[in-house]
């Protein structure tokens, strides 16, 4: 889709679409409010400064719709595919890694309540294991605001992606 597009879409439908970049109501409402962006880069920016801060409900929600670093996203929809091809470079041949990633996640569910969450696109599996790791060690308030970071990190690149497909 281009911007035009999605400058020209109906509010639900540009709310739909932007649901796919992080599930959160209030934030897709209100960015798609905002239309029409004379750039890619005024969608984004206006996409992270709504973002800031998400309330602790509305991490909740952006986080339930993703799946264990390491763990392919099933379905058809949006979002899922968003997350298959962010997760590519994430290696789960290695049976080291895949086994220690399976561990992680579990230690780090266990201690926070909620998946891991870092933005993949970029990171091979060893350094999203050493992120891993080092985020194992924060405290609550900490990693929650860790959380909502890279989910407004995700969020962007999602859109950005999008508005440039």
């Amino acid at each position: 889709m281009t911007l035009d597009e999605f400058n020209r879409w109906s509010p639900d439908e540009a709310r739909d679409a932007l649901l796919a970049c992080a599930h959160v109501d209030r934030w897709a409402e209100e960015v798609a409010a905002g239309r029409p962006y004379a750039t890619v880069e005024d969608a984004v920016e206006a996409a992270l400064t709504t973002a800031d801060p998400w309330t602790d409900d509305e991490v909740d929600s952006a986080l339930a719709r993703h799946p264990r670093i390491g763990e392919r996203a099933e379905g058809e929809a949006a979002d899922a595919s968003m997350s298959r091809s962010e997760q590519a470079g994430v290696d789960t041949s290695d049976d080291d890694v895949t086994r220690r990633l399976a561990e992680g996640n579990r230690a780090y569910e266990q201690r926070f309540g909620h998946v891991f969450l870092v933005r993949a696109a970029g990171r091979s599996a060893e350094e999203i294991l050493e992120q891993l790791t080092e985020r194992l060690g924060n405290d609550a308030e900490t990693e929650r605001a860790n959380a909502a970071r890279n989910l407004r990190e995700i969020a962007a690149l999602r859109l950005k992606g999008m508005l440039t497909a």
